[in-house]
């Protein structure tokens, strides 16, 4: 694209245009050269939308609970976005497109934006792109950015670091408590909805994420999740869920837990990108020697760390910095300062 084409499609994007938005977050998926131009020209509008995480097991009514939540929003007057990040096709690659199928009565309404994204097979629930995706969406003037998952399981917990608020929905046979907790999904939930509640078995769900919510332990200052009860398909809990919303995003914002997971998130992503860049630059610069390397790790002649400090060695940094590098990827913010 050339700077003209660019700053055109960036103007529309502010506007708000349905396309401009999707053709950006196209560049986006398929990583454009124009990318990062793009996002820098779009960063100075972004940061102000609440980003809505919504996640649980297939079939819970993920899709179905995000409808109604959109025209309870839009009757407040805001301009709301749906990510709903999709399984990859088998075939073409693309995202299967269930969630929009679901989502037609709001496809004529210019301020619901919707978008499916396939996840390429990435784990965690989400597509790599996800977070430059959320950053189109603050630039277009929406409010709130609802982010669908594909179906949580035991690996896909990552909503919890895109989200200022995880939604997780559950349903009569979706499973106990116990293996709500073993998934890990107890520590991301900010707001727990027990979906088709008019269901056999639904007060039990309530009353089971009720006791493991009181028996954990978080780190989130005195908020305790609340546990809803909700059928989406005909609105019931839908108010109560509404104020619970906007009850947890005023105290995120009073004890200072929403910046502190925007400033988390922007340094995972910062990390991230530069990490792929530096593997890319390993590989492209030093691809023979990767090889080699590789095939005395195979054959047992050396370990793989001393293969690593081989190759930091070869582009001038320390060889200790090995040691750092894997406490890095997992600690976060002191690691990353001292690198």
């Amino acid at each position: 694209m050339t700077s003209r084409a660019i700053s055109s499609l960036l103007a529309a994007v502010r506007e708000g245009q349905l396309r401009a938005v999707g053709r950006a977050i196209s560049l986006i998926e398929n990583a454009a050269p124009e990318l990062p131009t793009i996002m820098k020209e779009l960063a100075p509008a972004t940061g102000r939308a609440m980003i809505l995480g919504m996640t649980g097991p297939p079939g819970v009514g993920k899709s179905t609970t995000i409808a109604v939540l959109v025209d309870a929003i839009r009757m407040q007057g805001r301009r709301v976005g749906v990510l709903a990040v999709d399984p990859s096709s088998p075939f073409s690659g693309g995202a299967l497109l269930g969630d929009r199928v679901r989502m037609q009565q709001h496809a004529l309404d210019s301020d619901v934006l919707i978008r499916s994204m396939a996840t390429r097979g990435h784990l965690g629930g989400l597509a790599v792109a996800a977070p430059a995706a959320l950053r189109v969406y603050e630039a277009a003037g929406c409010d709130l950015v609802i982010v669908e998952t594909v179906g949580v399981g035991q690996s896909e917990v990552e909503i919890a670091g895109v989200a200022d608020c995880t939604v997780m929905i559950m349903a009569p046979g979706a499973g106990d408590a116990i293996q709500t907790a073993k998934a890990g999904i107890l520590e991301i939930g900010d707001i727990f909805v027990v979906n088709k509640s008019d269901r056999e078995g639904a007060h039990a769900v309530v009353r089971q994420l009720r006791e493991m919510i009181t028996l954990g332990r978080r780190q989130d200052g005195d908020w305790k999740p609340p546990v809803l009860s909700l059928v989406a398909a005909s609105g019931e809990g839908v108010p109560e869920l509404m104020a619970a919303i906007d009850s947890f995003r005023h105290h995120a914002e009073q004890t200072g837990r929403v910046q502190q997971r925007r400033l988390d998130r922007a340094r995972r992503e910062v990390l991230s990108l530069l990490l792929d860049g530096l593997r890319q630059q390993v590989t492209l610069t030093r691809g023979v020697q990767i090889e080699r390397l590789a095939v005395a790790v195979r054959d047992g002649k050396l370990d793989a760390f001393s293969a690593a400090e081989q190759l930091l060695a070869d582009f001038g940094a320390k060889a200790a910095l090995l040691k750092h590098g894997v406490a890095v990827v997992k600690n976060g913010s002191d690691e990353v300062q001292r690198t």
